[in-house]
């Protein structure tokens, strides 16, 4: 069995796990199988759905999803929102992306570090991401592709900067 069949195997086990379903937290596999989970608070929440939201208006062709799987080389990542195509979402056998969306973005937490936020990015461009942003705390946007920052999202030329939030 490759790694990549053996890690689908291992996600399929948790998402069938009865004891995990419903938790506050953020469920990722690593590269041995073990679990990662990340509480999710109020304000990271609402800033997924805005960014959403923004992706949703400012798109067409596909789709704004939030906490979607993707399959990496180190395990199942979950990025807080994307936004795929709508080939490339139906075209998907398996309820977790074996490439990753066109966009990942990742919202920070309090639990994060500037290190988690390097891997995944290389981890999302690994499995197909064509841009990976990242929002902080305060709802400040920062767009990525393989060659490093961008200006702005080449992708979604219009996306604001800062996600205006009620928590502000």
């Amino acid at each position: 069995m490759t790694q990549a069949n053996s890690t689908l195997t291992k996600w399929q086990a948790v998402l069938e796990n009865p004891s995990l379903h419903d938790l506050p937290y953020k469920i990722e596999l690593n590269e041995r199988g073990q679990l990662l989970m990340s509480p999710v608070t109020k304000r990271h929440t609402f800033l997924q759905y805005l960014i959403a939201k923004h992706l949703e208006q400012q798109t067409s062709g596909g789709y704004a999803l939030q906490e979607v799987s993707i399959l990496t080389t180190k395990g199942i990542r979950v990025a807080d929102v994307a936004w795929a195509l709508e080939t490339h979402f139906h075209n998907e056998p398996n309820d977790v992306f074996t490439k990753a969306p066109s966009i990942c973005v990742e919202v920070w937490s309090n639990s994060n570090t500037q290190e988690e936020f390097l891997e995944k990015r290389g981890l999302y461009f690994a499995a197909g991401a064509i841009e990976v942003w990242e929002c902080d705390q305060n709802g400040n946007m920062q767009f990525f592709n393989t060659k490093g920052l961008l200006e702005q999202s080449a992708l979604v030329t219009e996306f604001p900067k800062v996600i205006s939030t009620a928590f502000n």
